[in-house]
Order: structure tokens, then C-alpha cells, then sequence
């Protein structure tokens, strides 16, 4: 069930989720219906306004499916549109300073210099939740995930491996890809800077997760510390389902 997210990232079991960027309630509920451990709304890449958020937020939940959203930005309205509209989490994009986390970290909860409150919310039951309930809940299950992409990040990422309220450090191993000036994701230099980040969150008991493009490299960052793996998006589990298709059809 989505109240279980936080805890399962704590104890860094094993995660294995996706990226929906496809705007569509439809295909929601349908890969809501499948094994994987949690789904991710590409908010930040893809064409998801308030109101399709919404309604593919609803159809996760009710195919009981852990979501996370990766908002646009680290605005906190962004962080509470989703949390609001029943989000289990969200991937908070381009986190590059303690003092970021900092204050990502305080959006996704209620109280002062935190997120706004509203009883009307799916995630406070229309009202049929009381308040105290709410709030236990929003602390005990809301999950915040910092993805860690940029130079200034690598700099400060002991200090932002350590800050209260992120339940996980995510690796944009593309955007670090192109912040350092390398030509491929499997250079040695993004190699060495995402080493440095599964070594700083193993040190501070922080879980880490990633996207990778090629498979065969999970065990191989599994030992490193990560735990939280976000792999391939529905558009591949098109390409890859078409593909498959042309490949069997006998001609």
C-alpha cells in the first residue's frame, strides 16, 4: 500500500519503479495494475497540468499503487499540489545546497515555513479525515526524494546527504552527464561522480536511488548503497512492446 513507501525506502529494500510521462488517467490505472513497487509522474518533462495530475494521482490509488511525482521545480506549490492531490511523494529536481534540502524538506510538511493546510484535499479525505489525523499521517508517509544532478551539488552533497526530511537522495544521471561536460553516461568521470554520491549517502544512513539506462549495471550499484531504482517510462514499454511485435510477425 502507498503507506508503506516511506518505510520500505527507509529500510532500503530493494524498489523497482518507472516514469509515466504520458498525461493519461487510462494508462495510470493500467500500470497501477502491474508488479512493479511504485510509479513516478514526470511533472518536470512532461505535459502534466493540476487537473490530469489529479486524475492519474486518483488512478494509482486506486489500484493501491505507490506514486511519487517529480514536480517542475523546487516551487512549494508544486510539492503541495501533489501532496494534496494524494501523491505518496515527490522527486524534487536540481537540489543543490543543505540549505535547499532544507527548505524542500519543509514544504512537503504542514506548519511554519511549511506546506499550506487544507481539510478539502483527496489527501485529507474531503474533509473526512480530522486534522490531527492528517498531519500524523502527512509526517509518517510523505515521501521526499532530492535528486542530485548538478556540480554545485557534488560539492555540498556530505552536507545534503545528512539533511532531516529527505528520505532519499536520486541520481539525474543525464543532467550529470551534462553538467560535466562528458559525452556519454558511462564516462569516467559521471561513473566517479555518482560513486561519490552513493559513498556520502552510505556514510550519512541516507538511501540513495537511480535511473540507469543499461540494466545489467543494477547489481553493480546495488553494492554501491543504491536501493531505489527508477527505470525505463511507459513510452519505452510502448517502443519496446511494438518492437517486440514487428520482431515476432512472421513476413
Amino acid at each position: 500500500m502507498p503507506e508503506a513507501l516511506k518505510t520500505r525506502i527507509a529500510a532500503r529494500e530493494q524498489l523497482l519503479g518507472s516514469f509515466v510521462k504520458t498525461p493519461s488517467p487510462m494508462l495510470c490505472e493500467v500500470l497501477g495494475k502491474s508488479a512493479l513497487d511504485l510509479l513516478c509522474l514526470d511533472a518536470e518533462h512532461s505535459p502534466f497540468d493540476r487537473l490530469v495530475q489529479d486524475q492519474c494521482l486518483y488512478a494509482l490509488r486506486s489500484e493501491g499503487m505507490p506514486s511519487l511525482v517529480r514536480v517542475p521545480s523546487a516551487a512549494p506549490e508544486h510539492v503541495l499540489n501533489a501532496l494534496d492531490c494524494g501523491a505518496t511523494g515527490v522527486v524534487v529536481p536540481h537540489v543543490t545546497s543543505p540549505e535547499m534540502a532544507e527548505r524542500v524538506a519543509a514544504s512537503a510538511q504542514f506548519g511554519a515555513g511549511g506546506r499550506g493546510y487544507a481539510g478539502s484535499t483527496r489527501a485529507a479525505g474531503y474533509t473526512t479525515k480530522a486534522m490531527p489525523r492528517h498531519l500524523d499521517d502527512s509526517a509518517a508517509q510523505s515521501v521526499v526524494v532530492a535528486q542530485i544532478e548538478d556540480l554545485e551539488a557534488l560539492d555540498a552533497i556530505d552536507e545534503i546527504a545528512t539533511v532531516e526530511g529527505i528520505d532519499c537522495l536520486f541520481i539525474g544521471r543525464i543532467d550529470l552527464t551534462v553538467a560535466l561536460g562528458a559525452s556519454s553516461p558511462a564516462e569516467p568521470s559521471v561513473i566517479q561522480a555518482v560513486e561519490k554520491i552513493c559513498q556520502s549517502s552510505v556514510n550519512a544512513g541516507r538511501p540513495v536511488g537511480m535511473f540507469v539506462g543499461n540494466i545489467d549495471e543494477i547489481p553493480r550499484w546495488q553494492e554501491a548503497g543504491a536501493s531505489l531504482f527508477l527505470l525505463s517510462s511507459d513510452h519505452s514499454f510502448l517502443l519496446q512492446g511494438a518492437a517486440n511485435l514487428v520482431s515476432a510477425f512472421p513476413r
